[in-house]
């Protein structure tokens, strides 16, 4: 393959991704469904619990909960476990006493 064909190649792949960053299958005001699995997921980690913690619970690999939890915050548009909690809270997917309090020094 020539090199400016390569080249026009991977502009047009990055403009094909950049056109669908954000495009996702829910539509605005839709409700998001998870499975019971991600909702397990999502409700140990809210209850501050290791993936190393949901792993023994669930009696899944450790990678299988890491991969749960990416795909999780893929889904809500979250960037960190905080994120995904509040996200998770405000979309109403898990209720706001399943998150312990912060403990006051």
């Amino acid at each position: 393959m020539p090199k400016n064909a390569r080249g026009f190649l991977m502009a047009k792949v990055k403009s094909v991704s950049r056109e669908n960053k954000g495009n996702s299958k829910e539509k605005p005001g839709e409700v998001l469904s998870l499975t019971a699995r991600q909702k397990e997921i999502l409700r140990l980690v809210a209850q501050g619990h290791t993936n190393r913690e949901i792993g023994e619970q669930l009696d899944i690999s450790v990678r299988t909960v890491e991969v749960h939890r990416f795909n999780l915050m893929r889904r809500l548009r979250v960037r960190n476990v905080a994120q995904l909690l509040r996200q998770a809270m405000l979309l109403r997917l898990i209720p706001k006493h399943t998150v312990p309090a912060s403990k006051a020094h």
